[in-house]
């Protein structure tokens, strides 16, 4: 295997972990084993938009790879996948076709199905609201809510918008179906519902991974995921302060 196949696994693998909101410092342990599992020394520089790998080959000749990450998510089931992969290629190294074949097979592996992710989304909302002092009848209204707001979110970020405003429209959402409900059904806490319902949007993974990235000693890394995780978190509150600004205007 070439140089440059052995670069394009390291690649490829690094890809998959950084879209799928891995922490830096285990995208370049990734990348770095993945390389030196072929024999090859390798220095990768990662940030959380993209990455740069850099090899020597045997004629001295350096050989570089850079690769823009636009579209990020958090998928740590695939974060499990791929790290089990690397590992495996200690004990048995594959060809470069079964490598590819195998990342490959990780990336487009089926995630739960779509109908699982909206149930799941009102029940994380249900719970929340219930722990945060609402009745069962607002945690209710809070499932509904989060059911329909990653709905929304969903068809949002299909039309390609940035994504502080798919957050603000989300938040504005929960903020003017908890408004609109409470203004309907009695005995509803409309502060209590909303908080349950916007738990879905709010950044914890980034917020986690930020930290632990400063834990490392990647600051930069750290500050950009954390600085991305606030504005999240000030494009929720705007949208939901907005909501409040409407039913101030409707009393």
């Amino acid at each position: 295997m070439n140089i440059k196949e052995i670069m394009d696994i390291a690649s490829f693998a690094g890809e998959i972990l950084l879209s799928s909101g891995a922490e830096i410092y285990r995208v370049e342990d990734t990348i770095t084993r993945i390389c030196n599992c072929y024999g090859v020394d390798c220095e990768c520089f990662v940030m959380p938009t993209g990455f740069s790998l850099t090899v020597r080959n045997k004629n001295g000749d350096v050989l570089s790879n850079v690769k823009r990450i636009k579209n990020r998510s958090v998928d740590l089931h695939r974060v499990e996948m791929v790290n089990t992969f690397s590992r495996k290629l200690l004990n048995e190294r594959a060809s470069y076709k079964e490598a590819m074949e195998e990342l490959n097979r990780i990336k487009n592996m089926p995630y739960f199905s779509y109908s699982l992710q909206i149930i799941s989304s009102g029940f994380v909302a249900l719970g929340f609201t219930k722990l945060f002092g609402g009745n069962v009848f607002d945690s209710l209204v809070a499932f509904i809510i989060s059911m329909g707001i990653f709905y929304a979110k969903d068809k949002i970020q299909k039309y390609g918008f940035f994504q502080f405003l798919e957050f603000f429209i989300s938040g504005l959402i929960a903020g003017v179906l908890s408004i609109l409900i409470g203004k309907m059904v009695p005995n509803v806490n409309i502060d209590k519902v909303i908080i349950g319902s916007i738990m879905t949007l709010v950044p914890g993974v980034a917020i986690t991974n930020g930290i632990k990235d400063a834990l490392y000693g990647d600051f930069i890394s750290s500050f950009s995921r954390l600085i991305e995780a606030s504005f999240i978190a000030i494009a929720i509150g705007l949208g939901v302060g907005v909501s409040l600004i409407i039913q101030l205007s409707w009393v």
